[in-house]
């Protein structure tokens, strides 16, 4: 097995080529982090093996050992890793295909729905959010549960971003991409009452809207810290949700549901998401038993002679 140096020594300008095209792409740096460590992982599984030579069976090879120790989760993500591992090569032609492509997800994960807080739910939890910074901490709250932003994408968000006039933001997500959402006037009210108190920044040119009490952008792990705190305590008052692993992500989730929920057409929901593809906003489309029994309720079945 290569150590360390070794497999960096190896695989030099595949990983050069990866870091380069993750930043091109606008990935963020933990995620850099992340698909870089599952490459190299990956990379020591091949045993010396180029990895324009490697194909499909070496990548399941892979996964399988990863699926064993650590379930379809981590084994979907790995698989996404090597993806654009290999995405990265094809496009610095140091490969002439993705073998990863040919390797389908693991369809336990690909059925698992998303855990979601009902819209009651949601209203219940923004009693529970505090701190020093208040407004900060609602709008950001809100933001996520309300307008469905990504943790990255509230951490991203600049004053120029906030369109008063219009009564929009501009978000840039997923693949470098910009998508503008209207958002409420109530929130909207509060993001100014956010951009009048918000503190003086650490460097004069700093351009984030949300700013630490140390004078920097509010980083991804503190707004993660904010929701984990306020989600904690909602649930020592709602012990019925104790076991609901409760995330910045699933405001997203939440806020995606509410809408489908109150009838918005899936495809306005995919837009204001930032999905690339329709087939992902279908995840959110929960039926329930009272949904089953009121479209069966529609259903006049004639008296039979």
């Amino acid at each position: 097995m290569l150590n360390g140096y070794e497999l960096e020594e190896l695989y030099i300008n595949e990983l050069r080529a990866f870091q380069l095209w993750m930043k091109q792409a606008g990935y963020t740096s933990s995620t850099q982090r992340e698909y870089r460590r599952e490459a190299c992982a990956y990379l020591q599984s091949l045993d010396g093996l180029s990895a324009q030579e490697a194909g499909k069976m070496h990548v399941i090879g892979f996964l399988v050992g990863k699926q064993e120790k650590t379930g379809d989760r981590t084994r979907n993500r790995s698989l996404s890793a090597i993806r654009s591992f290999y995405a990265a090569l094809i496009d610095f032609e140091l490969a002439k295909r993705n073998p990863a492509t040919e390797v389908k997800k693991s369809k336990t994960e690909k059925n698992k729905q998303p855990v979601y807080l009902e819209e009651e739910d949601l209203v219940k939890s923004l009693t529970f959010v505090e701190g020093r910074y208040q407004n900060r901490n609602m709008a950001i709250f809100l933001l996520m549960g309300y307008c469905g932003l990504r943790v990255g994408e509230v951490h991203r968000l600049n004053l120029k971003d906030v369109k008063r006039a219009k009564g929009t933001i501009e978000v840039f997500g997923k693949g470098r991409k910009w998508n503008e959402i209207p958002v409420p006037d109530v929130l909207m009210s509060m993001l100014a009452e956010v951009e009048r108190e918000r503190i003086v920044p650490y460097r004069e040119k700093e351009e984030a809207f949300f700013v630490s009490q140390k004078g920097k952008r509010l980083s991804i792990r503190q707004i993660q810290k904010l929701a984990e705190q306020t989600f904690a305590a909602f649930k020592l008052e709602h012990p019925e949700l104790s076991d609901m692993k409760l995330s910045c992500h699933k405001l997203r989730h939440s806020f995606a549901t509410m809408l489908l929920r109150n009838g918005v057409d899936i495809r306005i929901v995919k837009e204001l998401l930032g999905h690339a593809s329709i087939e992902t906003t279908m995840i959110y489309t929960h039926v329930n038993d009272d949904q089953k029994k009121q479209a069966m309720s529609t259903i006049n079945i004639p008296a039979l002679v």
